[in-house]
């Protein structure tokens, strides 16, 4: 059976002027995949890069859907707000839901 792709941003990237960011929707599913290994590992977790085209995700959802993250689903369909990702990720994976 095909399990769902989570693409993530790179923790972190640096601008030209050396600054470094990161993103903080990522951030927040990368601590909650982190909290609850034992769900993550249900997922196909792939980490693309900050620039675009962001070809992993361009070939899974479309050139206009690049925002990450985004939960592509097995049997097909994606969301890629981070409301409805975290909705999906509970419903689909028993993750908790965000508090607020």
């Amino acid at each position: 059976m095909s399990k769902d792709t989570l693409f993530i941003l790179d923790r972190s990237y640096h601008d030209d002027a050396g600054n470094e960011f990161f993103c903080r929707d990522c951030v927040e599913i990368d601590g909650l995949l982190n909290l609850f290994p034992e769900r993550a590992a249900n997922l196909n977790i792939v980490r693309v890069p900050w620039a675009r085209p962001r070809t992993a995700v361009v070939e899974a959802i479309s050139e206009d859907q690049q925002n990450c993250p985004a939960l592509v689903f097995a049997e097909g369909g994606f969301v890629n707000t981070q409301d409805a990702l975290l909705e999906a990720l509970h419903r689909r994976h028993g993750f908790p839901r965000r508090s607020s």
